[in-house]
Formats: C-alpha cells, structure tokens, sequence
C-alpha cells in the first residue's frame, strides 16, 4: 500500500473531466452545505449565508482538496480490516470524501469489503446516488468513477 499513490488516484476521481469542476466561489452542495473549490466543505449549517466565506484559487482548492483526502484516507485506513489494492482504496477515499466517513462506517460497503466480498463493492457503492431522496446524475457518474477505479 502506497499512501501517496492512493492520495493522486482518489484526487484524479474528483478532478476527472466527468466531475464537478472547480468552484472559486463559495456554494451550496445538493444538500445545502456551504463548499468550496472541490468540495470543501466550508460549514455543517444548511443553507448558511455564503457572504462569510472567501473565494479560494484553484491551487488553494487543490491544496484543500489533498488535506480533505488526507483524512478520508486515515478513516478508510481505520475503518476497512481487509488488505486492498491502492485502486481500491482510493475509491473508498473518495467515497468517503463525498459521502462522509460516518456513513462509510455505517454502510453496507464498508461490511461487505470488511468479509472479503470484494466483488459485492461495485453493487454497494452504486446505492449512493441520491441527496435528501433525489437520485443525482452527478452521484450517478461519481459512483461509476469509483466503480473504474475499483476495478481497475
């Protein structure tokens, strides 16, 4: 296991030309969280006044972007028991990253991959496409990004 291999894999799932791009500006997420650059979540408050933030450049973003991995990758390590390929450990990085370490905990995929059910993972990862019950598009291509990754 390459730590910093893992780090540039997760990285190229969120800054693939599919994704979401790059966002100076402060916004709300789907769900209504103030973010970002790549994701960055800036404040746990739904719909909070965005006014507060600054905007960021996008090597601040990038740099945001690593240390958000960075801890993703710590709750991936101490959350998953099973030996994986860094491809797909990076794909739980970004799972984590995007939907939250305490849901990758709680989740499904994590049990399956923690049995050895490594072909069980692609399924799993695909039920996470929807915000506040909304089935999302860009949920929808960010799971079959992770799916690649983990496969390949």
């Amino acid at each position: 296991m390459e730590t910093d291999n893992i780090l540039k894999l997760a990285a190229e799932i969120v800054t693939s030309p599919w994704a979401d791009s790059f966002e100076g500006e402060p916004y709300h997420d789907p769900v209504g969280y103030a973010t970002v650059g790549y994701g960055h979540l800036l404040n746990r408050e739904t719909w909070i006044d965005l006014d507060q933030f600054d905007s960021i450049t996008e090597v601040e973003g990038l740099d945001y972007l690593i240390k958000d991995m960075d801890r993703s990758l710590a709750s991936v390590l101490r959350l998953i028991e099973f030996p994986l390929e860094d491809c797909q450990y990076a794909a739980l990085v970004d799972f984590a990253f995007n939907c939250g370490s305490g849901n990758l905990q709680a989740s499904t995929l994590r049990r399956v991959i923690n049995r050895g059910e490594l072909n069980e993972a692609p399924k799993q990862f695909r039920r996470w496409v929807h915000a506040r019950g909304v089935k999302l598009a860009g949920l929808v291509r960010r799971r079959e990004a992770e799916v690649e990754m983990w496969k390949s």
